[in-house]
C-alpha cells in the first residue's frame, strides 16, 4: 500500500513537472528516474549525464531526458516496477537486486570469477540480447527494455590485513552477497559473511569482517579505504551492476528515427561509460599512494582450481538449469563467462 501511495504521487509530480517543461520547450520530454544524486560525481552519474546530453543532441534538440535524481521518483527496489508502469521512460535498475525476477539478465552474478572486464561484459549482455531473444523476454514481462548496460568495475578484495597468497585468505570473515560469492569464498576456506553496502564500513572498522569484495572507484565511493588499507588484487573480474531499461511502450511508440539514436547510443554509451569508469579507477589507484593503501599483487590463475571445486560448479549449474528451463543454450554463455 505505501509503495502504491509513493507510487502514484510520483506520477503527479513527474506529470506535473514534465507538463510544464513541455510547454516551455515545445519538445518530447523523456523521463530518467535513478537512485543516484545529481552531485555523485562518480562515472554512472557523470555517463547518466552524458547519455541526456547526447540523447538531445543526437535528436537536433527534437527531444531530450529530464533527469529525476536521488530516487524522488521511486527507491532502488522500486525502479522496475515504476519504469514498467510509466512513472519514467528511462531508468537504472540494479540487475543482482531482483535475480529470480531477472534470472537470464544476471547470468554474471552466478559466474564469479569471470576473466572479463567492465567493457566486455556490456558487449556480452548486448551480444545476449541480440542473439537470444529470452533475454529480451525476461525484461518485456515487466513492459521493459534493455538499451544500455553498466557493469561494475573489475573486483579485487580490499582488507583491513594483507593477503598474499590464497593459503592467507583460510579463516578470514568476508562481505558475501549474492550466489557466487559465499560458495567461492567457503571453496577457499573463508568465512562469508553476509553484509549489505551500507554496513560494511562500520563491520570491517570494528573487524566484524577482514575483507570485502570490491573495486577501487567503489572502494573510495563508500569509503572502504579509511579503515580498510589493504587492496588484494584477487581475480574476480568484474560485476555485472545496472541495466539502463527503457518503458517498452515508451520505445515502441518512439520514431524510427529516435529509436535508432537510443539503439546506437546502447553502444556508445558503454564505451563512454568505461572510459569514464577507467579515469575513476586511475585517480583512487593515485589518491592510494598517498593515503597509505596498499596494493597486494596475486596470482592472476590462483583461482582456477577453486572454480573446479563443487561448490562452485554448483552455483553456476544453477544459472545453466534456468537457462535451459527458458529455453537458452548455455554452452556458449558458459563458455565467455570461463577464467
Amino acid at each position: 500500500m505505501a509503495l502504491k501511495k509513493h507510487l502514484a504521487g510520483a506520477v503527479f509530480a513527474v506529470v506535473g513537472a514534465t507538463a510544464a517543461f513541455a510547454t516551455a520547450t515545445q519538445a518530447e520530454t523523456y523521463k530518467w528516474i535513478t537512485f543516484k544524486p545529481q552531485g555523485a560525481g562518480d562515472a554512472q552519474a557523470r555517463s547518466t549525464q552524458w547519455y541526456v546530453d547526447e540523447f538531445k543532441k543526437r535528436t537536433g534538440g527534437k527531444d531530450e531526458i529530464q533527469v529525476f535524481w536521488g530516487g524522488s521518483v521511486a527507491k532502488t527496489g522500486e525502479i522496475p516496477d515504476a519504469l514498467g508502469a510509466g512513472l519514467g521512460d528511462f531508468g537504472d535498475i540494479i540487475t543482482p537486486y531482483f535475480p529470480d525476477r531477472f534470472p537470464l539478465n544476471n547470468a554474471v552474478g552466478f559466474f564469479i570469477p569471470q576473466p572479463n572486464g567492465p567493457l566486455k561484459i556490456a558487449e556480452l549482455m548486448a551480444e545476449w540480447h541480440e542473439k537470444y531473444p529470452q533475454f529480451e523476454e525476461e525484461l518485456a514481462k515487466a513492459n521493459i527494455k534493455a538499451v544500455g548496460y553498466r557493469p561494475l568495475e573489475s573486483y579485487g578484495l580490499l582488507c583491513t590485513k594483507p593477503v598474499k597468497t590464497v593459503e592467507d585468505l583460510k579463516g578470514l570473515r568476508i562481505r558475501s552477497y549474492g550466489f557466487a560469492y559465499p560458495a567461492l569464498f567457503e571453496a577457499l576456506g573463508a568465512s562469508p559473511v553476509s553484509i549489505n553496502t551500507a554496513e560494511a564500513y562500520d563491520a570491517l572498522s570494528r573487524n566484524i569482517i577482514d575483507c570485502t569484495p570490491i573495486g577501487p572507484a567503489l572502494a573510495r565511493g563508500w569509503k572502504y579505504d579509511e579503515v580498510a588499507k589493504y587492496y588484494i588484487e584477487l581475480p574476480l573480474g568484474a560485476s555485472f551492476g545496472h541495466l539502463i531499461g527503457m518503458n517498452l511502450d515508451t520505445y515502441n511508440n518512439m520514431d524510427e528515427a529516435t529509436r535508432k539514436v537510443v539503439d546506437q547510443l546502447n553502444h556508445d554509451y558503454s564505451v563512454t561509460y568505461n572510459k569514464m569508469l577507467e579515469d575513476d579507477i586511475n585517480a583512487v589507484r593515485e589518491a592510494w599512494k598517498k593515503d597509505g593503501v596498499t596494493v597486494i599483487d596475486f596470482d592472476k590463475n590462483a583461482l582456477d582450481d577453486v572454480v573446479k571445486s563443487d561448490a562452485v560448479q554448483a552455483v553456476r549449474q544453477q544459472w545453466i538449469k534456468r537457462a535451459e528451463a527458458a529455453g537458452v543454450e548455455p554452452d556458449e554463455i558458459v563458455k565467455q563467462l570461463q577464467p
